[in-house]
Formats: C-alpha cells, structure tokens, sequence
C-alpha cells in the first residue's frame, strides 16, 4: 500500500504533497508563478512591438516619405455625423463651397492659360548690358573686285553671364581748413560719421554680406572665408566673428523692440530645438537676481565638472499669429526658466507642446497667459501608429481632417465668423473624437502600448486642444512655428556648434533680424545694410525699421517671386482639400 501511495504521489518523478493544505499551497505558489510569467510574456511582447515600432520609424525616418499627407483610406469607413440637422446642412454648405472652390479654381487656370504670353526669352531689362561687336576676318571684309564690304545689319545674341562679386576701398579724403597765419581759429574738418568698428575700417556692406551669409544662408565663417577670398580679400575668422558681434551691439536695441512689439501681441506660438553650447573652461558669474543667469552657471558648472566637452543648449523661437516678426532666444537648457523670463510681462494665448515648463508657466502668471496645444502634434502621433492599428488611426486621422477643412473654409472670414463656424462644424466632430477615444476598445489598450500613447496625449491634454474654438483669432495648430525649427535646424547641420554663451545669444539676435526679413520677403542683405546704416546714424525711430514697414518704403527690395508661389501653394492646397471634400461628399450624405 505504501509502494503504491508512493506512485500516486509522485508524477514523472517530481514529489507531490499529501496533505490538503499543502496541495493548496502547491497550487498557489504556482498560480502565482504563471501570473508571473503570463506577465513577463506580456511585458516582453510589449517591449517587442515598441521596439518594432520604433525600428520602423528610424528606417522610415531615414528611408521613406517625410510627408505626413496620405491619400484617402477605404478601411476608415463612413463617418456618422448623426442626424442633427445643423449639422447635416453645415455638411451640405461645405459640400457647396468646393463645388465654388474648385469651379473658381478652374475657371482661373482657364483665364490664365488662354491671356499667358508666349515665354519670352529675353533677359529682363535691369541687368546691365555690355555690347560686343564680332567682327570676321580682315580678309573676307575685302572683296577683291568690289573693295571693302559695307555693313548690312547685324545678328544679337544675348549671353548671361556673371562677373565675381568685386571688393573696392573706398578712401576718404577729410580736407583740414585754417585761417592762414592764424592758429587761434583751430582747424575745420567735415565731422566724421559713427563707425561700426574702430577705424572705420569696414563698411555696413560688408558686414551686412558676414551677416546674412550666416544667419540666413547658413555658411560657417571659414566657407566665408572662402567666398571673401575669391574676391581677392582673405580676411581672419577672428575679424569676421568681430563685425558680427559689432553688428549685434548695433541692432540689439531694434531686436529689443521687436521682443517688445511681439510681446504686445496677444498670440503667440513658441518652439524649441536642440543646439550644442561648446562647454567654457570656466563657468560664467551669474546674477543672482535672473533665474537664467543662475541656470545658465549651474549646467555650465556641472558640465565642467563632469568633464563633458558639449551640452546641449536650447534656441527658442516666439512667431506672433499677427505680427510679422519671428523673434529667437537662446538659453542653455530646456528648463523653464528662459521661457519664464521671456514671458514675464506676456498677456495671451501661448501654444506649443505639452511641455511641462509651459504648466508652471501659466500658473505663476496668474491665467494671464492662455495655454493652447496644437492640433498637429495630435495628428503626428496617431499618424505614427497607423501601421499597428490602421482601423483606429484612419478613423481618428479621417476627423481630423474634417477639422482641418473647417479651417481651410474658415480662412477667408472675419475672427468672429471663423469662431462661429467652429462651433458650429468643429464641436460636433471634436465631440466624436473624444466619445471614440474614451470607449471601451480604446481605453482597454495596453497602458504602455503605442496606441494607448496616442490616445492619451490627446485625451489628457483635451482643453488645450480645444482652446483655439473660443477665439477666432487663434490658429488650430503650431505648423508655423515648427517651421522655424527647420530654419535652425538647416543652420545646426552647417556651423555644428555654438562656441560660448555670449555667441549663442547673439545667434538669437542675428536670427530674430534676418528671419524677419524673410517671413516679409524682403531682399534680406539689402535691408540688413539698410538697418545698419540708420542705427549707426542715430535713428531711434524702430517702428519705421520693423521689416513690415521698412518694405513699404522699398518695394524694390521685395522678393515678388516668393510671393507668387506661397499664393499659388495656397490656392493649390485650396483646391486640394475641396476636391477631397467632393469625393467625400456621397458617403457623408449616405451616413
């Protein structure tokens, strides 16, 4: 009995309990042990899919289409807008107002292809001409039995061609005048005007050429070095790098009034990208007064005593919704300190991204400042998730294209008519974004999973989302401002680092100015050397000097071309978005 109490409590060798309770105990421990591991298995799987995910944004990332624009999805279904009749009908005027978009559209290129001229080949009429006459051979101007050959005509061709741009010194000559055998009445000479550098030794041409070559074109000093050099001049980096911080001492006090003019706004949108800061071999004094100045000394002198080469320094962008100005700043972290200080007077709206800072920003200002989120961060992280979970993403991306054609339609009236047809087109289908993603196939998602991650920035950060319906005045997104960020980005690829503190605030200065200038299509050198010229002689009148007003005065220094092909992107985004509207139109009718 025994031998076979034994077997029976022995499986494949492994031992088993006889007692009640510790086959229970046996029983829990390994219930336990599964638990564990169905969790571990959940939590590898998991880490799995994320580090798939991310592995195909990198090659996507590296490899493939840039453009978050994608062509209608068939899986995205029919959107159900209810049976509101409000909404039905706003449906119906939208549906009529791509009919009069793209009919308007057409009927122009129409107009426009039957008035075109024939391209003409000839060069335009402001660029000098210098004449040539070919003459042939002496021999064949002499006919033997007739004697010289008289001229009939003449053939023109027309060459462009292109002579290096040409330094010259210009010497003057200041005349000394006495009185003769008078040495009482002292010497008379023309005063001489405020220089940008001691000696006078370089024109505002010259520096204004340094200048924007930097900062708008984005060359490094030693490819400038280069470019001086085919001219016949091959100047130091270190007398380059001093006519631009003569420069910035220049137009420092115009830059502070455009940080003023933005401030007075009442609409901003901020941004911000990493720069490397070269780490000094010795942290800088602070002021114990500026929260910057203090952060500024600390990362600085945790950096050296870490003995890290670089950190990585911050440049902020501020572009009013208004005002054509964009206005940079630079700090050496992403600590809220450098916003803070630059917000400190602000009253309005601030959008951005759900940065923490902008939190304890907004709640030491006392609601002074508005916080907003922007629509196309949203968009991006559902748009990310679109090959894991196509169904959701298309449906999600499908609505907020709707809101995106609200705003298209919408651009053409006054703030309060924008406001109103936001909430009249805009709310309905903000509220199905929300209903969808707070219902149960959403919220039962893996807390960590990529769809879950997408779904909660939006619900999570739902009233900065919805801001901009309250106000007409407020765009739906950042898109603006974000490209600003490429502007610094293209520059970061080229000079690589900023070398001090001192250098990367006066990068923000230069970047505010030149970027100004070309958010008004402005010839950006002309109007630099202009700026430098009237600073120097003592105008304080910086209203007049602002871009925008500045190129009211020269309309020859703006850039038409730029101008023409930002309207024709718009009217072709126009038209793009009313043709889609159109081929959505049956399935909306029909839901």
């Amino acid at each position: 009995m025994q031998d076979a109490h034994e077997k029976h409590t022995a499986v494949d060798g492994i031992p088993l309990p006889n007692e009640v309770s510790a086959c229970h105990a046996l029983i829990l421990e390994q219930s336990r042990a599964l638990i564990e591991v169905q969790a571990a298995r959940e939590k590898a799987d998991q880490e799995r899919e994320s580090l798939r995910l991310y592995v195909e944004q990198l090659l996507n990332r590296l490899y493939g289409r840039r453009s978050e624009r994608s062509t209608h999805d068939p899986r995205q279904g029919v959107l159900d807008f209810g049976g509101d009749p409000e909404v039905r009908d706003a449906v119906q005027e939208a549906v009529a107002e791509a009919e009069r978009i793209v009919e308007q559209y057409t009927t122009e290129r129409r107009v426009k292809q039957q008035r075109r001229r024939p391209k003409s080949e000839t060069f335009p009429d402001y660029i000098p001409r210098r004449e040539v006459t070919v003459e042939p051979p002496e021999a064949t101007r002499q006919c033997a039995e007739h004697g010289p050959k008289e001229v009939l005509g003449y053939d023109e061709t027309s060459k462009l061609c292109l002579d290096p741009a040409s330094l010259y010194v210009l010497v003057k000559k200041y005349p000394k005048y006495v009185c003769k055998n008078q040495p009482d009445c002292g010497v008379i000479q023309a005063p001489r005007p405020t220089s940008l550098v001691e000696g006078d030794r370089y024109d505002t041409s010259v520096a204004a050429e340094v200048l924007v070559n930097k900062y708008a074109y984005h060359l490094p000093l030693y490819r400038e070095q280069d470019i001086f050099g085919s001219f016949g001049w091959t100047p130091s980096r270190s007398t380059l790098a001093n006519l631009l911080e003569a420069c910035e001492f220049v137009v420092d006090p115009l830059v502070n009034y455009m940080r003023e003019a933005v401030l007075a706004d009442g609409a901003l949108g901020c941004d911000d990208t990493t720069v490397t800061l070269i780490v000094p071999p010795v942290a800088p004094e602070f002021d114990p007064n500026r929260a910057r100045s203090k952060r500024t000394h600390e990362v600085l002198r945790e950096a050296i005593e870490s003995q890290r080469p670089s950190v990585k320094a911050r440049m902020w962008a501020y572009r009013p919704f208004k005002l054509p100005i964009n206005v940079f700043d630079f700090t050496v972290s992403r600590h809220r300190e450098g916003p803070q200080e630059f917000l400190a007077n602000y009253h309005g709206l601030l959008m951005g991204d759900c940065y923490s800072g902008y939190e304890g920003i907004e709640l030491r200002t006392c609601t002074a400042i508005i916080r907003a989120a922007c629509w196309a961060h949203a968009r991006r992280k559902v748009f990310e998730i679109r090959i894991n979970h196509p169904v959701v993403s298309s449906i999600l991306l499908s609505w907020v294209r709707q809101l995106y054609d609200v705003e298209d339609r919408a651009k053409a009236l006054t703030d309060d008519e924008r406001c109103a047809m936001r909430r009249a087109e805009a709310q309905p289908v903000l509220d199905r974004i929300r209903e969808y993603i707070e219902s149960s196939p959403i919220r039962n998602a893996l807390p960590k999973s990529d769809l879950a991650g997408a779904t909660n920035y939006i619900q999570n950060n739902w009233d900065l989302l919805t801001t901009y319906l309250t106000d007409g005045r407020w765009p739906i997104d950042n898109n603006d401002v974000e490209q600003l960020m490429r502007y610094i980005a293209t520059g970061r690829k080229n000079w690589l680092f900023i070398g001090s503190v001192a250098a990367g605030e006066r990068a923000a200065t230069c970047m505010t100015l030149v970027s100004s200038a070309l958010r008004n299509d402005l010839d950006v050198t002309k109007y630099v050397k202009d700026v430098l010229d009237q600073l120097l002689a003592g105008v304080t009148d910086y209203e007049s000097l602002l871009p925008h007003n500045w190129k009211l005065r020269h309309p020859e220094a703006i850039r038409t071309y730029r101008v023409e092909e930002r309207r024709d992107a718009v009217d072709r985004d126009r038209l793009r978005r009313a043709q889609r509207r159109l081929e959505a139109a049956p399935r909306i009718d029909s839901s």
